[in-house]
């Protein structure tokens, strides 16, 4: 049997045992992006963070049996105006078709660089429609939403009525008066009770995609966004393994973890468990929709919340291909540790200093385990993983592991963490024929031979040499400098 896994659920407020609900299916569902823009550092901490439970899921059950859910939301208000402002002479929905591959694309690339994997299914919110109409019409039929005014809505007081189905509040833990002040921002006239959320809205005509509605409405529309991760999440960890809106059994219409930011627990994730509990198993619904919920901490930017009027929002793709952040471009494996130094559920400072050190301390790991070959993870780094991604004291058993000089576990447990190492600087042999180089073009730049200078420039590049002009402190003289490109 695997050691024992040990995660915080933010539907208990408590760290407890994860037990599989079988052993050879292990499902986990984590809240993806919507892709309208480039994805923003904030975005990056889920992916990262669940990348590694994803990986440690591995490790424990085997790779074979470990299902892991990210979604693509392709249907949302942002993503259109993005496609009428880029694309104003194309028909709406290839404008749209045009912002979603483009971003998709542009998010792969990123997340790739941070050295994620790629989730075992990637459920995109338009390929599910027909799911999220059919839990609409099961919700209808089960007395808990309503057509009103061409939208449905979810009828919250209603889930009372469902013996099973979990209090409406339950994962949030917020009072009555908390969540009807949340709820008071969008109420609409049509609305039964303040606490009531759309599943369903009709479409602008020229400004929405639409699709055939549910509940006997005439106008194409939408879906809401809660909806949206109920029906995903459906279609590929409950219907696959004998659940979903055919199946009666509560016990069947359940998964494993459920993750995403802290943002997120209210109103998504308490408004999907409504949904889902309320649509699934029998007529008195389902008592759960995932047994563990985790949510990573919030990240803020030397020490501000990050946002575009401050001036400190930055997007993966910045870090990694411009200079606006610090100064320079910044490694994947550099932003990935980085990220990692700080626990999960805690909120994190994305700083200067912070990237810095997480690159010198990959640069001495390099250095340890140079000449080693990968082995085991030792068990001190695997335990303490396992103890609710403890990723600090992970990262403690990394440096004891590089005190004792055993680069094989180092870069056994690197690998568990998705973690690469950067390349070291040029061996002795190279660096007298750089320095050789440097030289030529210095004497080239003197004597205004530019064309030379640029080619011995050029040939330095080929080595993976960066070059920096500059002048000599003492003397005013010009003087080059050079490192490894990483």
């Amino acid at each position: 049997m695997p050691q024992t896994l040990r995660l915080y659920n933010t539907l208990t407020r408590t760290k407890q045992d994860f037990t599989p609900i079988d052993l050879l299916n292990v499902r986990m569902y984590v809240c993806g992006p919507t892709v309208y823009d480039y994805a923003h550092i904030g975005n990056a901490r889920p992916v990262i963070v669940f990348d590694v439970l994803f990986r440690l899921l591995r490790h424990l059950y085997g790779a074979d049996h470990v299902t892991y859910a990210r979604n693509l939301t392709d249907v949302d208000d942002k993503i259109n105006a993005r496609a009428a402002r880029d694309f104003p002479g194309l028909p709406l929905n290839e404008a749209i078709a045009k912002v979603t591959q483009a971003t998709t694309a542009q998010f792969h690339a990123d997340v790739d660089a941070l050295g994620c994997l790629r989730p075992t299914t990637e459920p995109r919110a338009t390929d599910h429609i027909e799911e999220m109409k059919a839990i609409i019409e099961r919700l209808i039929a089960r007395g808990v939403a309503y057509a009103a005014e061409e939208h449905v809505l979810f009828h919250v007081p209603a889930v009372a009525h469902l013996a099973k189905a979990p209090k409406y509040g339950t994962l949030a833990r917020r009072s009555l008066d908390e969540m009807l002040a949340g709820a008071r921002v969008d109420v609409a006239p049509y609305k039964r009770d303040p606490m009531d959320f759309v599943l369903w809205k009709p479409s602008r005509d020229g400004v929405d995609p639409g699709w055939p509605s549910p509940a006997g409405i005439a106008t194409p529309g939408r879906p809401g966004w809660h909806i949206e991760c109920s029906a995903m999440s459906m279609a590929k960890l409950l219907t696959p393994f004998g659940g979903g809106l055919a199946c009666d059994d509560p016990e069947r219409n359940v998964f494993d973890i459920h993750g995403g930011g802290i943002d997120l627990v209210f109103p998504h994730h308490e408004n999907e468990i409504a949904q889902s509990c309320c649509a699934f198993g029998g007529g008195e619904g389902a008592p759960r929709m995932a047994n563990i919920w985790m949510h990573n901490g919030f990240l803020q930017v030397e020490g501000e919340k990050m946002s575009k009027s401050l001036g400190n929002f930055v997007t993966i793709n910045e870090l990694l291909a411009t200079e606006s952040f610090g100064g320079r471009t910044w490694p994947g494996e550099v932003l990935r540790l980085a990220m990692l130094k700080t626990h999960y559920r805690q909120p994190i400072d994305w700083t200067v200093k912070a990237l810095e050190e997480a690159e010198k301390t990959l640069l001495d790991w390099a250095e340890a385990t140079e000449t080693a070959t990968p082995s085991e993870p030792s068990e001190e780094l695997l335990d303490a993983l396992a103890d609710d991604l403890n990723t600090a004291r992970v990262l403690a058993e990394l440096h004891s592991l590089r005190k004792a000089g055993d680069g094989a576990a180092m870069l056994a447990g690197l690998d568990l963490l998705g973690i690469r190492l950067p390349e070291l600087a040029a061996p002795a042999t190279v660096a007298p024929e750089v320095e050789r180089l440097i030289a030529a073009r210095l004497e080239a730049r003197r004597a205004k031979n530019f064309a030379e200078s640029d080619r011995i420039r050029d040939e330095l590049a080929a080595m993976g040499i960066t070059l920096k002009d500059g002048k000599d402190p003492t003397t005013g003289e010009p003087m080059t400098t050079w490192e490894v490109k990483r």
